[in-house]
């Protein structure tokens, strides 16, 4: 079996009540035979099966190991960088720690994942200004009425009302993210499905034609951008400009994104080895 089918495991619709005979192939697996298989794979493998499970939201205690070791391999890295390397010894470990958590929020992101609306901070309802018509009757127009009135006089009250435009902050909800506070990541071109239409080979074809998104090179959702880990950065320590990050700590940031893949793609090839 493969990594990917272990969630329906830890909330199965029902259980598998039968006398068929036991067997190790992946369709057969009781959920005890699963557990143990996972428990000899994450033996093998903590920190892929550590960032798988915290992906899933499964377990925050394995989020947070998975960031943790993220952390300590790139200690051992980072002074190949030297916009790290020269960073003081109190502050090397805070910004580590910060690009390890961006990290594993950029890899554990995918087109079901919601963010927090940057339109309302996240709290559903924006203020705005709001115009609206006051009218308001003077008091010496008022005596005018009340004279003209008591001599029988025909008279419009309306005449001598004064009109002015009153401007009033209100809340209302935020037309992004309808009141939800958060908004999808799915690619806005795709809709999250990673394809969409290609005008021109369509055109040439005479046929709708899919290709691979090119606003989201065929995830389907939109990745974090680096420039909002390197504000973070900036605010624990100035000492890494843009054009430094640019130039050497953002590669390094990348990598530690692949480190992640490249840990969920070894556990996976351990717990097909176990279950085979």
């Amino acid at each position: 079996m493969n990594i990917e089918s272990l969630p329906k495991f830890y909330s199965p619709k029902s259980p598998k009540l039968s006398d068929d005979s036991p067997a190790t192939s992946s369709d057969a697996l009781t959920v005890t035979d699963v557990m143990a298989a996972q428990g000899m794979s994450q033996s093998r493998a903590s920190f892929g099966f550590s960032a798988f499970l915290g992906k899933l939201g499964i377990s925050n205690n394995d989020r947070e190991r998975a960031i943790e070791l993220l952390s300590e391999y790139a200690m051992t890295k980072c002074d190949n960088v030297p916009a790290l390397r020269k960073l003081e010894a109190g502050i090397k470990p805070l910004v580590i720690r910060q690009l390890a958590t961006f990290a594993f929020e950029d890899y554990s992101r995918s087109a079901a994942s919601t963010k927090k609306c940057d339109c309302c901070d996240g709290e559903g309802f924006i203020e705005v200004d709001v115009f609206s018509m006051k009218t308001y009757t003077p008091s010496c127009a008022k005596e005018i009425v009340k004279k003209s009135k008591e001599w029988g006089l025909k008279v419009y009250p309306s005449q001598y009302q004064n009109r002015r435009d009153v401007k009033e902050v209100t809340r209302v909800l935020c037309h992004h993210c309808k009141g939800k506070k958060v908004i999808s990541c799915a690619c806005n071109d795709c809709h999250g499905r990673g394809k969409a239409v290609n005008q021109e080979l369509s055109e040439k074809q005479g046929v709708p034609v899919l290709a691979d998104c090119k606003r989201c090179g065929g995830r389907g959702y939109e990745r974090i951008p680096s420039t909002v880990a390197h504000s973070a950065v900036c605010q624990i320590t100035d000492a890494i400009s843009l054009d430094t990050w640019k130039k050497s700590v953002k590669p390094f940031y990348d990598q530690l994104i692949i480190k992640f893949d490249v840990e969920e793609a070894w556990a996976d090839s351990q717990l097909k080895a176990i279950t085979r």
